[in-house]
Parts: C-alpha cells; sequence; structure tokens
C-alpha cells in the first residue's frame, strides 16, 4: 500500500510539471522514516519531466472524403528514410509545374562553384516562386531537355518515375509521369544536397519557401500562377516556426481527360510530403488545395490543443 501510494504521487509530480516535492510525511510511507529515527526525512525532489519533441509529421491515418480520380500522397521521414502512405503510393500521375524544382537544381549542381549567371537566376526565381512557365522552358533547355528527366531518375533514386507519353504530348515535361512516393523522394534529393549540390542547395531551398500567390484568379494567369497553398495551409504554427517550409506544387486543368491534375510538395528539414491528385475541372483548384492541407494537417503528431491526461485511479486504491 505504501509503495502504490508514492508511486502515485510521484507521477502526478511529473505530470503536472518539474520542481515539485512530494511532503516528506507520504515519503516516510516508503521507508524513508525508518531511515532517518523515524524524525523526517525532509522533501524527496522529483526528476523534472523530460520536455516532448517538437510538433511533426509523422505516419498516421489519413481519412479524405474525395471525390475524383486519383488521389494518393506519401510521407518520407527524413530522419529515418522510411516512407509511409496511400496504398497507391507508387502509383503515378503528371507532375506538372511541381518538376520545375528539379530544372533548377539539375542547372545548379552542373553550375558548381561557378557564379549564377543573372538572367539564370531570375529564370529560377521566377520559375520556382511564379511557377513561370517560360523561366521553367528555358531551364528545361539548359539542362538538356529530355536528358534532365533520366538525370532525375538516377540521382534521386527514383523508382516510379517515367517520361510522359500522353498521345499529342510526347516530350513535354509537364507529362512526367511520377508517383507520390518518388516525389518525396525528390523533395529529400533537394533538401539534402544531392540534387543542387553543396553550394547551391541553400539558395534552391530558400527560394522554394518563398513561393508567392494564392488560388485566387486574380493570381492565376496563363504562363504563371500563384502556389502558396495546400500542404502549407495544413501545418499549424507550432510547425510552421520550426524553420522555413520549401514547396513547389504543380496544377493544370487538363482536357484530354476533363480533370484537374493538382500535386502538392513540401519539405523541412524533418520530413517531405507529397499528395497527388485527379479530378473534375468543375470541383475548382480550391478543391485539391484543400485536400493536400487536409493530408498535412491529419499528418501533425502531437494533433494541436491534445490535452494531458493524467492516469485515473480506481476506486478505493489510493
Amino acid at each position: 500500500m505504501r509503495s502504490r501510494v508514492t508511486l502515485v504521487l510521484a507521477v502526478v509530480a511529473v505530470l503536472l510539471g518539474g520542481g515539485l516535492l512530494v511532503p516528506a510525511a507520504y515519503a516516510r510511507l516508503a521507508g524513508d522514516d525508518a531511515a532517518s529515527g523515524g524524525k523526517g526525512g525532509g522533501s524527496v525532489a522529483v526528476p523534472a519531466p523530460v520536455p516532448p519533441m517538437p510538433p511533426t509529421l509523422a505516419a498516421g491515418p489519413v481519412a479524405v472524403d474525395f471525390k475524383g480520380e486519383f488521389f494518393s500522397w506519401a510521407l518520407m521521414d527524413r530522419e529515418t528514410g522510411e516512407i509511409s502512405g496511400s496504398k497507391n503510393l507508387a502509383s503515378t500521375s503528371s507532375t506538372e509545374s511541381m518538376i520545375k524544382a528539379w530544372f533548377a537544381a539539375d542547372y545548379l549542381r552542373q553550375l558548381g562553384a561557378k557564379p549564377l549567371p543573372a538572367d539564370r537566376k531570375k529564370q529560377i526565381t521566377t520559375a520556382i516562386r511564379d511557377s513561370n512557365d517560360d523561366a521553367a522552358n528555358a531551364l528545361y533547355g539548359a539542362v538538356g531537355r529530355a536528358a534532365t528527366i533520366k538525370r532525375m531518375i538516377s540521382t534521386c533514386e527514383l523508382t516510379d518515375t517515367k517520361p510522359g507519353n500522353v498521345p499529342g504530348y510526347v516530350g513535354w515535361w509537364s507529362f512526367t509521369r511520377m508517383s507520390p512516393r518518388d516525389a518525396a523522394r525528390l523533395g529529400d534529393c533537394v533538401a539534402d544536397g544531392t540534387a543542387a549540390g553543396p553550394k547551391w542547395t541553400s539558395f534552391l531551398l530558400d527560394e522554394m519557401s518563398k513561393v508567392r500567390g494564392s488560388t485566387a484568379a486574380k493570381d492565376q494567369k496563363a504562363r504563371s500562377g500563384g502556389g502558396r497553398w495546400g500542404i502549407i495551409d495544413g501545418l499549424p504554427q507550432s510547425v510552421v516556426g520550426q524553420g522555413p517550409v520549401s514547396m513547389k506544387n504543380g496544377w493544370t486543368p487538363l482536357n484530354y481527360d476533363g480533370n484537374w491534375h493538382v500535386n502538392c510538395l513540401a519539405v523541412t528539414g524533418r520530413w517531405s510530403l507529397a499528395v497527388m491528385l485527379r479530378y473534375p475541372q468543375k470541383s475548382g483548384l480550391d478543391y485539391g488545395a484543400q485536400v493536400c492541407a487536409s493530408v498535412a494537417s491529419q499528418l501533425v503528431t502531437p494533433q494541436p490543443g491534445a490535452a494531458l491526461k493524467v492516469p485515473q485511479l480506481p476506486a478505493g486504491k489510493l
């Protein structure tokens, strides 16, 4: 009975915070009174609790009432390399503008220690921050066109990615087929310095953290568009505040299948998350952005506002 009381008090003290002292009267119940000659042994210090790990994204269940042709996601824990996600995380869809991050990385890695020309720097900035197609096309040409797709697959060790083969669009970089699993690997490949090389990785990640513009019509133009939405909107401040979130989304309404093709990619020092979708054009871009945000918010661990639960003792057991 005495040892049980002492254990209960110690557990409650740890849960309520560091620096608490268990009264000596209860400490004596565990035998301290005998050691001190029955005169009281003072207070027993309780070890300070270990602070909880900061919130992150971690493997877990995701439930989305998705209405469309294709929904898949994958999350890489960048500390362990483990990838989790939907059952179809190896299935593919077109990359759209998500692949622009690779064109910038491939150019920068090949540049190496040389200075970055002003015109190329502008192309990288506008291709990433504004998803500008003309800038992306210039970079695509500079890195060898189709050769850069093969180089991406080998450099980042992608297993599911293939050049696009949609009739009438063969050779278009936007139709490159990629799985969410490979997209998460691509994010990791950029973040760990493999894609852009040691000199330019921080520059590229910084550009990807400064993506701008919303899904609003005013931010969506014929050759560029606002791309700061999706995963970033599903992250609480407790995650965003830990450091920059680098991202590159891809999105296009395609007439050959009547679908929006929407992809969301975001990466931090701890994780890389990709969500890929195809759904009817009538649902609009906002729908895809909301699905990406929902996946991210469900993977936050621990969930924001999760209460500390103090164990309840059975009646009459104190």
